[in-house]
């Protein structure tokens, strides 16, 4: 069963379907995908299947794993269950990052920490992972993990900075290392600038997707990144302004999925990938959520594409039925006769004789009244 992991900053966890939210036109406000509370905020989601592994990797630098169905299934208004109740994590030990793993045979972890750190770890050195965590990456003060990602050996690996930036550079650039190295320069950044997304080049997802913190968003060609070698600037993916904000996700696409966006109190919108412009690198994109004052996203997950359905019957489908639009059956049962019919027919026969069109008149109405008893 496809599924959807929703994780909080704050350790909440849960699992849904993804088929709880209905595509909607691009710019609609999304409806809520997971009550959080006021300091929590959505950290990630991720789409995966329940029988495959799913990979949790902590600030200490820790691993632990669990199959999917074993995260507890919630509704979307649910913050979910902590992660505690689930991982054993030490004392002040929390959940930095996570990944999906259908099996541990073949292929590599490609590991990007927030201030642009990479290392290549074989996959098979996670299969024995202890029920209290195993070390994954030995991490410094200031730095923590930001992403982790499968690939093969052979791929191209384009990583995002907030600062507007992305760098291309093959794998294989980056030596296997063991569990507890610590990488290697794989962007260079400057001051406050640290790395947002991390994407695997392949051969269907020909498109880079652009997320900034307030909501604009753009396809571009990922043949408009050149490939360098690591440790560069980049070149620049996103044109950011005070108007769309800095880059907050960079992700490959096929163009046929669904985007789901998520602002850090909670919403969640879901859009076409189709309906996002494709364009050159150095533009600003378009708004594809209409946040709220406040609101800035959070992350973002791809999902299999589904029917669009109109925005009018999203919003009337949560909403109850209003009891003026509830049909009213009347009762039929024939009424019973009363005094006032006989009263009205001695009126009629104490009629002057001189008004006689009024008398007709009353003639007619008793006639209907004895049709209708």
């Amino acid at each position: 069963e496809d599924v959807i992991i929703a994780i909080t900053t704050n350790g909440y966890v849960k699992r849904m379907n993804v088929d709880v939210y209905k595509s909607q036109n691009r710019g609609g406000r999304g409806k809520t995908g997971m009550k959080t509370n006021e300091d929590d905020i959505i950290d990630s989601i991720i789409a995966m299947s329940t029988h495959d592994f799913l990979l949790f990797f902590t600030s200490f630098g820790r691993v632990y794993k669990l199959k999917g169905y074993r995260i507890p299934s919630y509704g979307r208004n649910s913050k979910g269950l902590p992660i505690v109740n689930l991982l054993s994590l030490g004392e002040n030990e929390s959940l930095t990052a996570c990944v999906s793993v259908k099996d541990f045979t073949e292929g590599n972890l490609f590991f990007t920490t927030v201030k642009g750190l990479v290392k290549r770890t074989k996959v098979s050195s996670f299969q024995n992972i202890r029920i209290n965590g195993i070390r994954a990456v030995s991490l410094k003060d200031d730095d923590q993990l930001q992403s982790v990602k499968l690939t093969d050996g052979t791929r191209d690996i384009i990583i995002g900075a907030s600062n507007g930036k992305a760098i291309r550079f093959n794998e294989k650039n980056v030596r296997i290392m063991g569990r507890n190295a610590a990488g290697v320069r794989g962007i260079s950044l400057n001051g406050n600038e640290e790395v947002i997304g991390v994407t695997i080049v392949t051969e269907d997802r020909t498109q880079i997707l652009a997320i900034t913190e307030k909501g604009y968003g753009k396809q571009t060609s990922v043949d408009e990144y050149r490939l360098q070698g690591r440790g560069g600037k980049g070149v620049k993916t996103i044109h950011v302004t005070a108007k769309n904000g800095n880059l907050k996700k960079l992700i490959s696409v096929v163009g046929d999925e669904d985007l789901l966006v998520v602002t850090d109190k909670g919403m969640i919108i879901r859009v076409p990938i189709d309906q996002i412009a494709q364009t050159k690198r150095a533009t600003q994109g378009v708004k594809i959520i209409n946040l709220l004052e406040g609101h800035v996203v959070s992350t973002i997950a791809m999902v299999p594409k589904e029917e669009l359905i109109d925005d009018d019957e999203a919003e009337i489908e949560d909403k109850e039925l209003p009891e003026e639009t509830i049909p009213v059956v009347h009762s039929l049962e024939p009424l019973e006769k009363t005094s006032g019919y006989q009263e009205l027919t001695d009126f009629d026969n104490d009629v002057d004789s001189d008004d006689a069109e009024d008398e007709n008149e009353d003639d007619e109405i008793n006639d209907i009244l004895s049709d209708s008893y």
